[in-house]
């Protein structure tokens, strides 16, 4: 989402596009890499793969080994407060970090995601960084991040996403994503059912600290906060979360207090789950005000909410995210809180909606 005063290298990352037009493939990733002098084989490396849960594993994985002395980078996507919180730095170090990648990338054609990632490496290399931890995009095994000689790979849970790309079944997409671990490699695995994916390598059973713990070798007793916008944000009476799975919103839903009280604002995308996202969020609460994200993926608000009505008692129309958090805050009346989900770019569209 575009916003006065954004700098060049903005609006440049912005022009690119997400999607590459010639399929899925590590070739140009590769050329770019060497163009910059193979940034990615300056540290160790973690990978996290999963369907849900990734950007909060890795950061918090990073702020484990930060809490143990090294200093960790951390990349993940997408973001919800600016392009920067995807290197986990300011402003000013994200355009740093895309000037010294932009000219090889636009030589390439790279695509918005390659261009990111490759700008993540580099940024990483030149603050000598004792490891990275790495959210994989989309699956694994054809995405931007695997360039990397991983030694610890998180897989954080397995649902049907991308199905399109990724296979039909949650074992074909579970061999994608655990396709990024290299022989020698630890896979890390929040579900233990997969773990005959990866016969040859070390199993660990766990999440992010048992991964951060396995990059050290040692157990970790510290605890830290990996608090990420977009992700069971609590703003006063709300709450704002990207659940953008039916696995994902029982999760959301697991945590929530006052279950059955929310008013519900949210956008999915045409390409989710819709139904089974939303047969979840009516446990939530009974009024739902439907919307879009500026995402060109993003269900017409229309759509939603004709697909909302029959589980929602009031169900209503708001096409602009702006307009339709300010009725559902109205529906609240200040007594029932307020839950935004359904979709991180409907979060970034009102991050900066206090």
């Amino acid at each position: 989402m575009s916003v006065a005063g954004e700098t060049s290298a903005v609006v440049w990352i912005e022009s690119l596009s997400p999607w590459p037009p010639d399929g899925f493939g590590l070739d140009r990733m590769h050329d770019l890499l060497e163009r910059l002098d193979h940034p990615e084989r300056a540290f160790p490396a973690i990978h996290v793969v999963g369907t849900n849960g990734k950007s909060t594993a890795t950061r918090a994985i990073a702020a484990l080994l930060r809490a143990e002395g090294l200093r960790a980078g951390a990349y993940t996507s997408p973001h919800v407060s600016g392009w920067a919180e995807r290197l986990d730095t300011d402003a000013e170090t994200f355009e740093r970090a895309l000037a010294r990648v932009r000219p090889a990338a636009e030589a390439l054609k790279a695509t918005q995601f390659e261009a990111l990632t490759a700008a993540a490496l580099a940024q990483f290399a030149a603050d000598r960084v004792d490891v990275a931890v790495v959210e994989a995009g989309l699956g694994g095994r054809l995405d931007a991040t695997n360039v990397l000689e991983t030694r610890i790979v998180l897989l954080t849970n397995v649902g049907l996403e991308h199905t399109d790309v990724l296979g039909t079944t949650r074992e074909e997409i579970a061999r994608e994503k655990l396709a990024v671990v290299r022989p020698g490699a630890t896979a890390v695995l929040g579900e233990p059912e997969w773990a005959y994916l990866v016969p040859e390598n070390e199993v660990i059973l766990g999440g992010a600290r048992e991964a951060a713990a396995a990059f050290l070798g040692r157990p970790i007793d510290l605890e830290v906060e990996a608090a990420l916008a977009g992700r069971l944000e609590r703003r006063g009476n709300e709450i704002r979360d990207g659940a953008h799975t039916p696995e994902a919103v029982e999760w959301l839903l697991e945590r929530l207090p006052r279950l059955g009280d929310y008013v519900i604002c949210a956008s999915i995308l045409a390409d989710k789950d819709v139904d089974g996202m939303l047969a979840r969020l009516a446990q939530a609460g009974d009024t739902f005000v439907a919307t879009a994200s500026s995402n060109p993926r993003a269900l017409p608000a229309d759509a939603l909410a004709r697909r909302a009505r029959g589980r929602f008692s009031d169900v209503e129309t708001v096409p602009d995210p702006t307009a339709a958090l300010a009725r559902a805050r109205e529906l609240a009346q200040a007594h029932r809180p307020v839950l935004v989900t359904g979709s991180l770019y409907l979060l970034a569209d009102l991050n900066s909606m206090l």
